[in-house]
């Protein structure tokens, strides 16, 4: 976020701090959710869908332990070593630097050139990619789940 008394500044640090506390709270439930998933009478009552259910609520954690990474990333490094960064990897031919901004979605620090373009810089090239891949696998296992379920439920009222 830019404010206008300095255009030099990377993520809000307090609401860095908020993602990252809520982030982490999350992460430690749906580890401790899925952990008690692996005890003796959960594994006897498994089905299919519970199995999927299970899997996206994993690749789910996954993604965000992969974006909390990421946000790592950015906040162990000051505006001023951020400004040095936009410095040293701006590309060749890019007219002067204005300013820098954080994105939390898609996760960046933004280097902002005076000819309107910009470029993205120290975060890891794979965070977003694997985040975005690892939320459409628990969107996947989701549905899959929410299928089974139903023609479960179906099923069940036949019979009954």
């Amino acid at each position: 976020m830019i404010t206008a008394s300095n255009p030099w500044q990377g993520h809000d640090f307090a609401a860095m701090l908020a993602v990252l506390a809520a982030g982490a709270a999350t992460l430690l439930s749906l580890a401790g959710y899925l952990c008690s998933r692996l005890t003796r009478e959960a594994r006897r009552e498994y089905t299919t869908f519970r199995l999927c259910r299970d899997l996206s609520l994993l690749t789910a954690a996954a993604a965000l332990a992969v974006y909390l990474w990421g946000c790592l990333h950015s906040l162990f490094l000051a505006d001023q070593e951020l400004a040095h960064r936009c410095e040293q990897q701006k590309p060749a031919g890019t007219p002067a630097l204005v300013g820098l901004r954080g994105d939390f979605i898609p996760l960046r620090v933004v280097c902002e050139t005076s000819n309107g373009h910009d470029y993205s810089i120290a975060i890891p090239g794979y965070i977003n990619p694997t985040v975005a891949l690892l939320l459409l696998l628990a969107l996947t296992c989701a549905l899959t789940s929410a299928i089974l379920h139903y023609k479960q439920r179906t099923t069940t009222r036949k019979k009954g």
